[in-house]
């Protein structure tokens, strides 16, 4: 080609002549897809060609006569729909379900087929002009012409709720027959199977459930009730399961809580002799674990049963407490306690799954009602005492410490822990001075759990007299280093040394020692003193004990364990046959309580009457005469002869306890009040006494009136200051 030649555009251009379509193309073509839908409907598909089918349907959309193959499809299963319709209507009695079934079940094989014939339609038609998916168009037209028809809508509702109810009254019913139909509803939508069925099936059974609990109420006790409620929960749930859709589930289970429980909560927890306090005093285990099971299921439904729960453990407790025939005992009053903690811990802890609340509210109820009865403190520390001088002889080591943490446990409850401490540390110098402690590994492990608990301050004291008994080992074997040869044949002198701030405060006791005793107890006092300046020794008669050899005429021979006043009132018969008491008193010049007490037990108490009383009776009077018993025999050679005291404190006693306590509290609300305002510098009377009462909380509950009384007392001393202005206000002084 010459470059002077111009190039030429290329044109594709369509035919001259039209390509003619027949205008009858769509109807024929109809027609054979209509026939097809006919003989599938009337299961005559056998003979078809679906490939053919396809083709047909295909070329119909191709050629723009998608609206008249889809309006006609819908036509043509709308005539087909009917038809089942009213063959499911004339069917009489239980086929009826079973019709519409096998009806349901044809539809949807119809439903796969066409759908594959028209699969092109599907994507291309539908989706261009929004119109409804072949499946979704069957589906909504067998709703509409056959779930919905007038003959068949309330027909069917009413049919499967009478079957449900029939379940219900114990017959058997066809579940599969059930689940199929139910099936279909939820397969036509939700909104379907939720207006057609279950908004009426839970009004219904709300109906039912409702009249089952007044019938049941009324002749059942309320572990029989309860039964009954948990086994048609039961069978809701397996209801739903085998033909239900699963979100029905809570529906329904919602329903049977409000009518079976919720609905009578009060009623069955206060039913008499079956309610909760029934349970709880029976120990109904299986009955209470179901109440809490089923309970839990509503609103505020543990919280009634934990409401009752605790109002009966108070007055329980508190009619425990208060019982004057309890308290005579401080070892059985500790025991029942323990008894019923333990009662409610199995309770909580079997029926209730450790519920948090529910041991919540046994705590406070446990706390409430102990600290009703002002001697709680001293039962508890009598209790130990019991358990640590002799209870605890022969357990094992594991045991010993579920026991103390027991102890503990009743422990925390108490407001007045510092009552406590006080008890515990005359106790606690009883068994040590004596020996008559089980073991101090117990001992110990108590005194790190209080320490544990309340912090170091609590037990320091009681720590201090732990090193005062090693201290004086130490001590005793300095001394019989030094003097052991000269005292080789007199009485052995074994002297406890305690320091004052640790132990209990004693009275300043008179007694007269035997002069058998003056000497070694001259030289271990100029010992001690020689080796420990600036301090000062008294004696503490009143705390010691003594061995003696007693040799009778009746020609027996014992060894007596006894206190030292007791050692100083036999000393005096190696002098004289006949002492009167007065004789005795002038002689030993111990305090009349003491010395009355002492008689008693040496007197009076059977196996142990060394001394022989005239007139014999229990008390001690001022005339009597006393001699030695030389019929007494016993089958032990060692005997141990204790002092009659009584286990409690007497009321006087009580009362000194309660002023050494009030007393020993006075320093530390002072404290409280210097630490607090050291830190605010400026405070109104109000918050002090807040402050103040939580800073103290852990050791005592504190009063008031006594924070009032401390805070003039520091103003007095110029701690604090009042403000000029504001008369309540208070300020710190530097």
């Amino acid at each position: 080609m010459s470059s002077g030649q111009k190039k030429k555009n290329f044109q594709i251009e369509a035919f001259k002549h039209k390509v003619v379509v027949d205008p009858k193309y769509a109807e024929k073509t109809w027609k054979i897809l209509e026939h097809a839908i006919h003989e599938i409907y009337n299961h005559n598909a056998s003979g078809l060609s679906f490939e053919e089918l396809y083709r047909n349907a295909y070329n119909m959309v191709l050629h723009k006569f998608g609206e008249k193959l889809y309006s006609g499809l819908v036509a043509t299963m709308t005539f087909h729909l009917q038809t089942m319709c009213k063959q499911v209507e004339v069917t009489h009695g239980g086929s009826f379900l079973e019709e519409l079934n096998a009806k349901w079940t044809d539809h949807n094989q119809a439903l796969q087929m066409i759908r594959d014939i028209l699969m092109y339609m599907d994507r291309t038609f539908i989706n261009s002009t929004q119109k409804t998916p072949v499946h979704e168009l069957g589906l909504n037209l067998w709703r509409d012409n056959v779930i919905h028809s007038e003959k068949i809508h309330a027909r069917l509702l009413n049919t499967i709720l009478e079957l449900v109810f029939q379940e219900r009254n114990g017959e058997v019913i066809t579940r599969g027959l059930m689940r199929n139909i139910i099936k279909m509803l939820m397969d036509l939508g939700p909104l379907v199977y939720e207006e057609d069925f279950e908004k009426p099936f839970l009004e219904v059974s709300a109906d039912f459930y409702r009249s089952e609990s007044q019938e049941f109420i009324e002749c059942s006790d309320c572990g029989e009730y309860l039964k009954k409620a948990e086994r048609c929960l039961n069978e809701e749930i397996e209801r739903v399961s085998h033909y239900l859709d699963a979100r029905s589930e809570s529906k329904i289970t919602n329903v049977v809580e409000k009518e079976m429980i919720a609905n009578h909560m009060s009623r069955l927890v206060h039913m008499e002799n079956s309610g909760l306090v029934k349970m709880l005093i029976d120990d109904k285990f299986e009955d209470l674990g179901r109440m809490y099971t089923l309970f839990r299921r509503v609103p505020d439904g543990l919280s009634t049963i934990r409401d009752v729960m605790t109002s009966h453990i108070r007055e329980a407790g508190k009619q425990l407490v208060t019982d004057p025939e309890k308290s005579k005992n401080p070892v059985e009053f500790v025991e029942s306690l323990l008894e019923k903690r333990d009662k409610y811990d199995k309770v909580i802890s079997s029926a209730f799954i450790n519920d948090k609340t529910f041991q919540n509210a046994l705590n406070s109820s446990f706390e409430y009602f102990i600290n009703l009865n002002p001697r709680s403190p001293e039962y508890i520390s009598l209790f130990v005492d019991d358990k640590l001088r002799k209870g605890l002889k022969g357990v094992k080591e594991e045991e010993i410490e579920i026991i103390l943490d027991k102890v503990m446990m009743l422990f925390r409850y108490l407001q007045e822990k510092d009552v406590f401490e006080k008890y515990y540390k005359q106790h606690l110098a009883k068994r040590l001075l004596s020996g008559k402690t089980v073991s101090d590994d117990a001992e110990r492990s108590l005194i790190v759990k209080l320490k544990t608990e309340c912090g170091y301050q609590f037990t320091s004291k009681l720590e201090g007299m732990f090193t005062d008994m090693k201290t004086s080992q130490d001590t005793m074997q300095g001394f019989y280093a030094a003097y052991g040869a000269e005292l080789a044949n007199g009485p052995t002198l074994v002297v406890q040394v305690l320091t004052t701030g640790s132990w209990p405060t004693q009275p300043n006791v008179t007694c007269n020692l035997p002069s058998e005793l003056s000497v070694p107890c001259e030289k271990f006092h100029t010992h001690y003193l020689g080796t420990h300046n600036g301090r000062r020794l008294s004696w503490q008669t009143n705390m010691g004990t003594a061995d003696l050899r007693a040799s009778f005429r009746n020609g027996q021979k014992y060894e007596l364990n006894v206190s030292t006043y007791q050692m100083c009132v036999l000393m005096l018969f190696n002098s004289a046959d006949f002492l009167s008491y007065r004789e005795i008193e002038q002689a030993t010049e111990i305090v009349s309580s003491d010395l009355k007490r002492c008689l008693q037990s040496l007197a009076c108490v059977k196996g142990k009457n060394v001394l022989r009383k005239e007139p014999m009776s229990k008390d001690i009077a001022e005339d009597d005469v006393f001699s030695v018993n030389d019929k007494f025999t016993s089958k032990l050679r060692k005997v141990k002869i204790g002092t009659v005291v009584a286990q409690k404190e007497s009321e006087p006693e009580k009362q000194e306890t309660r002023q050494r306590v009030e007393e020993d509290r006075k320093p530390q609300i002072e404290a409280a009040i210097v630490r607090i305002m050291k830190s605010r510098r400026v405070l109104d009377h109000n918050n002090i006494i807040a402050e103040v009462t939580k800073q103290l909380q852990p050791r005592f509950l504190t009063n008031p009136g006594e924070i009032k009384k401390r805070i003039e007392s520091l103003i007095e001393r110029d701690f604090l200051e009042r403000d000029n202005t504001d008369r309540r206000l208070y300020r710190y002084l530097a």
